[in-house]
């Protein structure tokens, strides 16, 4: 259950409220969804946010975060009031463009109301202080998401959900935003984020962490390990590269050989899919059960050491990577169309694996052809079938037989026009098949029609 928020500012007193002469009557409430079919609650309807600016202490005996977050957006319709999502956390003092306004709590959603409405079109900034210990989203169907204690820290990670257990957020992928964040921990204690590494100071046995990521990013991709970790920075093609490995992990052990041929891998996809599209690159490595799986977090995916138990693995590394290209930069505007993120990076395994020397492309295909069920397609899974098999390897399927019926040469430029033409967008599967189309000359509806929304095994190309 959520915390009731707002209600007071930091020092206990109660917020100005807003004059009483309020928005226009003509000025209308934010929708408190973004209009999602598969999550009709998830994002926030009303206004469009360009970046989020959050400066955080979190103590990892007490389990305690607070802060405040600065949100800059832009009004798309005349705005009485707005939502942010914000789980189990309590806000504050809330202003909107300096003045105090009115913030109360509806299970997850924070609902603002500033001291005057704000017009279509209008840039405004919302600054929200607040605390609380974080906690993680439990959906009985696709897992839990979003804040997780560990016993020398924590780290917030999930999809299609987490980022509204540790900040206020339009918490959909429609909605990309610019990403800093201040991350204060005891010293001696690490904390590793998104995008490129900036100052650490130390004062009063407190560090502070900061890191900035200037693409814009799906709220989901947003990530914060903190505890102890071996983090090695260095530089690739120009960039930073930040890898964190849990101490708990050997130095030179599997997790950290994996993890040391992250621009390797990332340097052969973008043989395939053009320049790598962020300012940094890197990983982390989570030693803790809770995760099995391994996330594109943009710029610096995270890893569930579950992949490398058995010796070093780099094709989850290529997985993660693709997504770069095909998940983060290119992003969903529906979580319907996720076979766009899960089918382009589970067949980049695929080329990683030919480039490797072992089981090429067509054998991959062949392979799961044979024995697929094909009774549910991906290209509109329901929200309960984002993660399905079908989604991953039909997906993929779905990729290798455009690349059987448009030839390589239409095939691997529109791998590479494809993410440079849509970079930092956000896009449906209906643009992707113009796109192919456009690129091959051909007629392609019902190719798409039989590998993405058909009930029955397709004609092999």
């Amino acid at each position: 259950m959520a915390l009731l928020a707002g209600g007071c500012t930091s020092d206990g007193a109660p917020p100005a409220a807003p004059p009483s002469s309020g928005p226009p009557p003509d000025f209308r409430p934010g929708a408190e969804g973004i209009g999602d079919p598969y999550f009709p609650k998830y994002g926030n309807g009303g206004y469009d946010v360009g970046g989020y600016d959050l400066k955080l202490r979190y103590d990892p005996k007490s389990g305690q975060l607070r802060g405040s977050a600065t949100v800059t957006a832009t009004a798309t319709q005349d705005l009485s009031r707005f939502n942010l999502d914000l789980a189990h956390l309590v806000a504050g003092k809330v202003t909107v463009d300096g003045r105090a306004a009115r913030a109360t709590a509806d299970g997850n959603e924070l609902v603002i109301t500033p001291a005057a409405g704000i017009t279509r079109g209008t840039a405004f900034t919302a600054v929200i202080e607040y605390s609380g210990r974080p906690e993680a989203l439990r959906n009985e169907e696709l897992g839990v998401g979003g804040w997780l204690r560990t016993d020398d820290g924590a780290f917030a990670l999930g999809e299609p959900e987490s980022a509204s257990t540790w900040f206020p957020v339009n918490d959909h992928p429609a909605d990309k935003a610019t990403f800093a964040l201040a991350m204060t921990v005891p010293a001696g204690v690490e904390a590793i984020s998104n995008g490129v590494p900036g100052e650490r100071t130390t004062d009063a046995g407190w560090t502070t962490w900061t890191w900035t990521e200037k693409a814009p990013m799906a709220s989901y991709l947003a990530t914060v390990a903190i505890g102890q970790y071996r983090v090695s920075t260095s530089t690739h093609a120009g960039k930073p590269m930040v890898i964190a490995i849990p101490e708990s992990l050997p130095a030179d052990g599997p997790a950290a050989r994996s993890m040391a041929r992250t621009g390797e891998v990332a340097d052969f996809l973008a043989t395939r899919f053009g320049p790598y599209p962020f300012d940094a690159y890197g990983g982390i490595v989570l030693d803790d059960d809770r995760v099995g799986y391994a996330l594109e977090t943009q710029s610096r995916p995270v890893y569930g050491n579950t992949f490398f138990r058995s010796g070093t693995q780099t094709t989850v590394v290529a997985h993660e990577l693709a997504h770069q290209w095909f998940g983060d930069s290119v992003a969903l505007e529906r979580w319907k169309d996720i076979w766009l993120n899960e089918g382009f990076a589970s067949y980049a395994e695929w080329l990683w694996q030919e480039h490797e020397g072992a089981t090429t492309a067509e054998q991959n295909f062949a392979r799961r052809y044979a024995s697929f069920d094909w009774s549910e397609p991906p290209g509109d899974p329901g929200p309960e079938g984002i993660f399905s098999q079908s989604v991953y390897q039909r997906g993929a399927m779905t990729v290798h037989a455009l690349r059987k019926t448009i030839g390589d040469e239409a095939f691997f430029r529109l791998l590479k026009s494809w993410p440079a033409e849509q970079r930092n967008g956000n896009v449906t599967t209906t643009e992707f098949i113009a796109a192919a189309e456009k690129e091959s000359g051909k007629d392609l509806d019902s190719l798409f029609q039989a590998w993405l929304f058909g009930t029955t095994q397709p004609p092999r190309p």
